[in-house]
């Protein structure tokens, strides 16, 4: 009567391999772990999330059993929450014993409804692993995509205030701040030797007719060699001749005009020594005015390079961040186009040829052996 009575339920399962690895479970290989991370799994695979997809996959070939007469008379929002239930209530996950394999099993009404709704929730179950994955990846790229604009900008700022500080401080390269202290150094030393100059030259001024080069100038020389060889003859006219000796007064006419060469020699060199020296005095002003006006320019250059550092430093660092945001929004955005998850479905469900529960054979068996047990006292004697 049992047999006849019951009625027939086709269980069917599709196992799904979970492939373990060291990032999935925090970095570790550790029993405890791995005992979570399938538990973990387990429950994505009885979430309501895999049930609504597989809802929506049978939505136009509704396994048999799921709708009857007081599911009709719900609003469509209830007849959703309840398809949702029944398909849970009849869902087995189970993970199989010492591996890393979950069983996904559901039971229905015919072998074909119960294969077809088993491959449908293992099928749901990866694809809710991957939107597990995917989507805060899809999110973090969205967020990288405006971060990589925002870093672009500023990047571009950056490079535009360098551009423009460049134009208006004329600065082309590092050479002209090179060549503008080369000609601070050349003026430098230009006036050191003109200074040299002046003070030499004021000091043969200050010595008068002793200066080097009075006593270098061979006319000199000469005027004093004559001068000396002319007061020898008439000191020696003079001893033995009187005042107004014809010899003695043309000795004396002799020496006069050799005496006033002399001066006006003299006076030439000590002419030229003060002209000299007023040229150097006006050339070393000239250098002097001309060296205070390099080193404004070589301070000016240095703190206009001092400002060309801090902007280029910018530009450095915007362009760092930009390189990094780049690099981290291109990894989240492969990582949000994955197609790959840790889930390997190992084959797919097979439709059942036996129903769930003992066979008729084995219930005849059961139940002849009951009632043989059963008759056994009612036909012993009293």
């Amino acid at each position: 009567a049992w047999l006849l009575l019951r009625r027939s339920e086709y269980p069917a399962r599709a196992p799904v391999l979970v492939d373990v690895t060291a990032q999935e479970v925090g970095g570790g290989y550790s029993p405890a772990l791995l005992s979570s991370y399938l538990a973990t799994q387990m429950d994505v695979a009885r979430s309501d999330r895999v049930a609504e997809r597989v809802l929506t996959r049978l939505q136009n070939e509704m396994p048999a059993g799921l709708q009857d007469e007081s599911f009709k008379s719900t609003t469509p929002e209830g007849q959703r929450r309840e398809l949702l239930e029944r398909l849970q209530e009849r869902l087995s996950v189970k993970p199989a014993r010492e591996s890393n394999i979950i069983n996904i099993a559901w039971t229905g009404k015919t072998p074909t409804d119960a294969a077809r709704v088993a491959n449908a929730f293992a099928q749901a179950y990866v694809e809710t692993a991957l939107d597990l994955k995917t989507n805060p990846a899809k999110q973090e790229s969205a967020w990288f995509d405006e971060q990589v604009r925002s870093a672009r900008q500023r990047l571009e700022q950056a490079q535009t205030k360098l551009s423009e500080f460049q134009q208006r401080a004329g600065i082309v390269g590092e050479e002209m701040a090179d060549h503008e202290m080369a000609r601070l150094t050349t003026l430098a030393t230009q006036l050191a030797q003109v200074q040299a100059q002046t003070t030499d030259a004021l000091s043969k001024r200050g010595s008068g007719g002793t200066v080097a080069e009075v006593m270098q100038s061979p006319l000199i020389n000469g005027l004093k060699a004559d001068i000396s060889r002319v007061e020898a003859q008439l000191q020696q006219s003079s001893a033995t001749l009187g005042p107004r000796h014809p010899q003695i007064l043309q000795q004396q006419a002799e020496l006069q005009p050799l005496r006033s060469r002399m001066d006006a020699e003299t006076g030439r060199i000590s002419t030229s020594i003060n002209t000299s020296l007023e040229a150097g005095r006006i050339r070393e002003r000239e250098l002097q005015a001309a060296l205070n006006s390099q080193r404004q320019r070589v301070l000016g250059i240095n703190r206009e390079r001092g400002t060309l550092s801090l902007l280029r430093q910018d530009v450095q660092a915007a362009q760092q961040a930009f390189n990094q945001v780049s690099e981290n929004a291109s990894k989240t955005q492969l990582a949000s186009l994955t197609t790959m998850t840790n889930l390997r479905p190992l084959s797919p469900a097979v439709e059942p040829t036996d129903p769930a529960g003992p066979g008729k054979r084995q219930t005849l068996g059961i139940a002849a052996a009951a009632a043989l047990l059963l008759a056994i006292p009612g036909g012993l004697p009293l």
